[in-house]
């Protein structure tokens, strides 16, 4: 889940981080007290969840005179889509240099990667891209609780020193917070010190228990639905609906879908032993996605019964086709079910697939 930048901020100045001085308002009438607690020269910093917030108009400079006009227009705009609903009101910082930090998961490797770079700010993926030796990588061992002092060295080699603690201090918070991304860009150098002028903390939503997070705001409506319901489930852009029980199943139904031409609307698994009522409401869940135009039932029966999936799949009730392979324990029972009621019931993957694609390519 990604935390928002004043949430990330936050996190980050619980590790010694140092942070600019600011106030999170909820309407522009907040705006001009806000301005004047934090010094009078502010940035307005809109908190939507997205990338390129600034270049979008996201963020717009103020002072005490104007702030509540400026805070006005910014919660009045959409930014990529997401209405803005929370403004940071940050002090304006006199910024001498700014630099580029972040910490990921290189799956790759199975271990952390600190990327740094001595430029930061809304061009770092150009610079990244025309100058790939402009930013510095290191790998460090899962097993280390700190980062090594020769591996900081070189990543901040000619730089002030005052940036590899930092640098240490956003390492253990990437850790200990169980994050997929700790990011900070710019770190700007300013008369007062070095400052996280910006801040990006992504955890990962498998510790969100563990970091006392009770709600994945990540999550879309359908997909807290289906977390509820206990399956796994992935929302993508495509037309066909696919249901399938177990994760190697249910991926070759997608890969043989994108083989054949077509576009995948969800993963689905229901997971095994799934009776009927579980089934209703995977058929359902994917049928409420606005895109399905045809739903791939693809199930192998061993503790799931093929007769109960039948029987969620007629409950369920919906508009779209669905096609059915099933296969295994009770299935002469299920396929008696379906064909009964009118269901299309294929033999192979295949050829349930090669019929979704035909449907939605009519």
């Amino acid at each position: 889940m990604k935390l928002l930048e004043y949430e990330a901020k936050e996190v980050f100045s619980q590790y010694g981080i140092t942070i600019p001085a600011s106030i999170l308002i909820r309407s522009p009438e907040e705006a001009e007290e806000a301005c004047r607690s934090v010094g009078g020269s502010v940035a307005l910093k809109a908190q939507v969840d997205v990338g390129g917030r600034g270049k979008a108009g996201g963020i717009l400079m103020a002072t005490t005179d104007d702030a509540e006009s400026v805070a006005t227009d910014l919660f009045g705009k959409t930014i990529k889509g997401l209405p803005v609903r929370e403004v940071l009101v940050e002090e304006r910082l006199a910024i001498e240099k700014e630099y580029f930090v972040s910490i990921a998961i290189d799956r790759s490797r199975r271990s952390p990667v600190i990327l740094f770079a001595e430029a930061g700010g809304v061009e770092i993926e150009a610079t990244a891209g025309e100058q790939p030796d402009a930013v510095r990588k290191a790998h460090v061992s899962p097993l280390f609780s700190e980062v090594p002092g020769f591996i900081l060295r070189y990543l901040t080699k000619g730089c002030e020193k005052e940036i590899a603690p930092v640098i240490s201090s956003l390492y253990r918070a990437f850790r200990e917070k169980d994050a997929l991304l700790a990011e900070i860009n710019p770190l700007v150098i300013t008369p007062s010190g070095v400052i996280a002028a910006d801040a990006k903390l992504i955890i990962d939503d498998n510790a969100l228990t563990r970091q006392g997070i009770t709600e994945n705001r990540d999550l879309t409506e359908r997909e807290a639905k289906a977390e509820q319901y206990g399956f796994s489930y992935v929302e993508l852009d495509g037309t066909i609906g696919v249901i399938g029980n177990g994760a190697g199943l249910t991926m070759s139904t997608l890969d043989l879908i994108a083989h054949h031409q077509g576009s995948a609307a969800n993963f689905l698994d229901v997971g095994g032993g799934a009776g009927s009522e579980r089934v209703m409401q995977a058929v359902q869940l994917v049928a409420s996605v606005p895109s399905v135009r045809v739903i791939v039932v693809n199930l192998l029966g061993g503790i799931t019964r093929c007769d109960e999936v039948a029987r969620g799949i007629l409950a369920a009730g919906v508009s779209q086709k669905v096609i059915v392979r099933l296969a295994g324990t009770n299935e002469t029972e299920g396929r008696a079910l379906l064909e009964g009621a009118g269901y299309m019931m294929l033999d192979t993957m295949e050829e349930a697939v090669r019929a979704a694609v035909s449907e939605v390519s009519a």
